[in-house]
């Protein structure tokens, strides 16, 4: 009997320890432990299912809990939430290192005396309001749902960099207004606010003063049917957790020119303002982690994109980029790093190449090349002993 086959209450039963008399103590926690490692992921969702409610419990990443639900293997789906939960945590524990999980609760503690605190400026920025946040042509395609529909508004800048108009201009104006009372408050107030972890170190994190409802809201809606056409290999169809912030460029803010990863599997990025020029963002060629270091292939070194107010460019989160120095005035850009729990668990079972890392795919292709070479020297051998 295979392990997804397992009868439900045999699940709890091993995890629980009962209905043998011997789970107790480690020995207990061991059994339950190599149970739940044995059961492996769907490889896509079980979009019949409906998930537990997880909201009560303050999980660590509770948006993450009900979308891995559907992923569990169907002797799971029935078993007792308490069951799901342990289940899911020793998914994240691989996912996350226990010094992650250190900074998320500091993290949340700290979110929680901000939003205590805060006085929003603008209060309809944190409710998601479409028709006044977007332009009309980003919410008629999406709302058409098709690919044809999304592609109609979407240009390709370059190979798997997607730029489309977004924002209405009295959006970016009352974020911006928004991010600049909150800076006076925390200056007023004299707090020290967590910088977003961005390559020049000069931002805002949204979610940490309340907008972060509001951009999980625009993910699962906009982001989410965006990137299940054009980044389904990286998990765009499952994104449940993200990363708002605002940057800031310009001659105050000075930026190294060097490119880095961004910490997402697909990376939405949208200039708000302000006067400038230069800056532009250059890309250098996706890669996975175990290469994230190695060099650029002049077909790599694709034409940088310059960034207009309430223009939005979509791209792979592994995707190397950087930004050019602003030359006059000052930049400030939106970022949503979007991220899928299912499909970072899923890189852990992963033995093929990934297809869109260009180092693996040329060490795909030397494997091939010398088994080739290998196979042609060993039959060679055999037709000469024949001799």
């Amino acid at each position: 009997m295979s392990c997804n086959s397992v009868d439900p209450r045999k699940v709890s039963q091993i995890v629980n320890g009962s209905g043998n008399g011997n789970g107790k103590g480690k020995g207990k926690e061991v059994a339950s432990r190599l149970f739940l490692a044995s059961q492996r992921l769907r490889l896509s969702p079980n979009t019949e299912h409906m998930p537990d409610n997880y909201d009560d419990l303050q999980l660590e990443y509770s948006p993450v809990f009900c979308s891995l639900e559907r992923y569990l293997p169907p002797s799971m789906l029935n078993v007792s939430r308490d069951v799901k939960v342990q289940y899911i945590r020793e998914i994240l524990a691989r996912s996350f290192p226990q010094e992650e999980w250190i900074r998320a609760e500091k993290v949340r503690e700290y979110r929680r005396r901000i939003i205590s605190r805060y006085q929003p400026l603008h209060r309809e920025l944190y409710t998601l309001n479409p028709e006044k946040f977007f332009a009309s042509s980003f919410i008629k395609a999406v709302s058409g749902n098709t690919e044809a529909s999304l592609r109609s508004i979407i240009s390709e800048h370059s190979p798997g960099i997607y730029t489309f108009e977004m924002l209405q201009p009295s959006f970016c104006e009352l974020l911006l207004s928004e991010v600049e009372n909150f800076e006076k408050w925390v200056k007023k107030k004299e707090i020290q606010i967590m910088r977003p972890n961005m390559m020049n170190g000069y931002g805002v994190a949204l979610d940490d003063f309340g907008l972060e409802t509001m951009l999980a809201k625009l993910m699962e809606d906009f982001i989410c049917p965006i990137s299940k056409v054009f980044f389904p290999e990286v998990g765009g169809l499952a994104l449940d957790s993200h990363h708002g912030c605002v940057a800031y460029y310009g001659k105050d803010w000075a930026v190294k020119e060097s490119y880095h990863a961004d910490d997402s599997d697909v990376t939405l990025n949208v200039c708000l303002g302000n006067q400038f020029s230069g800056g532009e963002q250059y890309f250098r060629g996706i890669r996975c982690g175990r290469h994230r270091h190695t060099g650029v292939y002049t077909a790599e070194a694709v034409e940088d994109y310059s960034h207009v107010p309430g223009k939005a460019v979509l791209y792979h989160g592994r995707h190397r980029n950087g930004a050019k120095a602003t030359a006059a005035g000052h930049r400030i850009n939106l970022f949503l790093w979007c991220r899928s729990s299912v499909f970072r668990e899923m890189e852990r079972y992963q033995k093929s190449f990934p297809s869109w890392c260009r180092i693996c795919q040329l060490e795909k292709k030397e494997r091939q090349r010398e088994l080739v070479s290998a196979t042609k020297l060993e039959l060679f051998r055999m037709e000469e002993s024949r001799v």
